[in-house]
């Protein structure tokens, strides 16, 4: 039961049916966007974020501004929020459109990231703060402990192309989707003339440095 999953028991089931429906499955069915679960993805991402930078300033008393501002982008970019996702097996209770479902929706990032800042969203207004934060804890914050810390890809991938007497890697903006709340930009990495990986974020800095990653993990292969 996901319930069990997510470690809370909600008393207005109704806010979890909402936070897991998407806005095909509310089109579809002609109940149209404002039962999709925007507007809770929209309240979750500031929640979230909140959460994050609160943890990292009480936690982390001589880390630089620099710092956790990089620590806190990398807890809550796409990446981060598909892990959890992925751990919470939320892919599997998504409401989703027939379109949707057919072209693969219940593992498309974009949609299973705004699921988790959904889910979250209907936590804090169901359970209040102290829930919501331990939603954070238990299953965000726990990634920055299972993998220590998180790693500067753009600036590893400099060193990487160094040591093997390569040109600096440049990056190309691809693209940008989604509503202004919402965004979703797509970056590319180049490297003497040639892509060397992809990657989208909710900003153009996290975009980067997903292709970054991209990148390495595929010169290292």
């Amino acid at each position: 039961m996901l319930e069990d999953l997510l470690g809370y028991t909600f008393k207005n089931k109704s806010l979890l049916e909402k936070a897991l429906t998407h806005s095909s499955y509310a089109n579809e069915k002609g109940k149209g966007r404002q039962s999709s679960n925007e507007r809770l993805e929209f309240l979750g991402d500031s929640v979230l974020g909140f959460f994050v930078a609160e943890h990292l300033f009480k936690n982390n008393k001589n880390l630089p501004e620099g710092d956790m501002t990089r620590l806190r982008a990398e807890l809550v970019c796409e990446q981060s929020l598909v892990k959890v996702a992925n751990k919470l097996n939320l892919g599997d209770y998504l409401r989703l459109g027939k379109g949707e479902e057919q072209g693969g929706g219940r593992k498309r990032a974009s949609i299973l990231a705004d699921a988790v800042e959904a889910v979250l969203a209907a936590i804090y207004l169901d359970g209040g703060k102290k829930n919501a934060q331990k939603f954070v804890l238990d299953h965000l914050l726990t990634l920055m402990d299972e993998e220590h810390n998180f790693p500067d890809h753009k600036t590893a991938l400099q060193e990487l192309v160094q040591k093997k007497g390569g040109e600096s890697p440049t990056y190309k903006l691809a693209g940008e989707s989604g509503p202004d709340h919402q965004k979703v930009f797509y970056s590319e990495v180049w490297i003497k003339g040639n892509l060397a990986g992809k990657g989208s974020g909710r900003s153009k800095k996290e975009a980067e440095q997903a292709a970054a990653g991209a990148a390495i993990r595929s010169l290292s292969e």
